[in-house]
């Protein structure tokens, strides 16, 4: 399989002041490429966690880490969007990382959980020679195979006899 380039790819440094603008991008992106706005909003709220979490673990909070963002629109086997973010940060092994006990009533630490409930893929990895990468992916829901429906192309309702 080919990989295509990202329809979009940034570098902004580690910095909660960019998380902004990168949510407003992604919103664009997303509802140009077919989401709802449901949809589109778990996504920035999903990227904008895992900004966070970089910003927060990952660098500590210094404001001169760079962090790299790349979204790939793909049409195939169904389409979704693809965001990939990468930084130089501490690293940490990929299984290690997951949310806090929902049990626990504090603030914060819910950052995993969220961007896990709201998007359809989530994977941490290690990058070489440091740093992390997150993979999310996200479906919208009319892109969505239904089990249950049954191919229904020669229907009156859908335009075909």
């Amino acid at each position: 399989m080919t990989r295509l380039p990202p329809a979009i790819r940034i570098e902004i440094l580690s910095r909660a002041d960019l998380l902004a603008p990168v949510r407003a991008m992604l919103t664009s992106f997303a509802e140009r490429s077919g989401f709802d706005d449901v949809e589109t909003g778990h996504l920035a709220l999903a990227v904008d966690e895992a900004l966070a979490n970089v910003i927060r673990h990952g660098y500590d909070s210094r404001p001169n880490g760079r962090i790299w963002l790349s979204a790939f629109l793909i049409e195939e086997p169904e389409r979704r969007i693809r965001i990939e973010i990468e930084d130089e940060g501490h690293q940490t092994e990929p299984e290690k990382i997951a949310s806090r006990d929902l049990e626990e009533v504090r603030p914060g630490g819910l950052g995993v959980h969220i961007m896990q409930e709201v998007t359809d893929t989530c994977q941490f990895e290690r990058r070489t020679p440091g740093g992390m990468r997150l993979i999310l992916e996200k479906t919208p829901r009319r892109a969505k195979k239904d089990p249950s429906d049954q191919n229904h192309a020669g229907s009156p309702e859908n335009g075909h006899q």
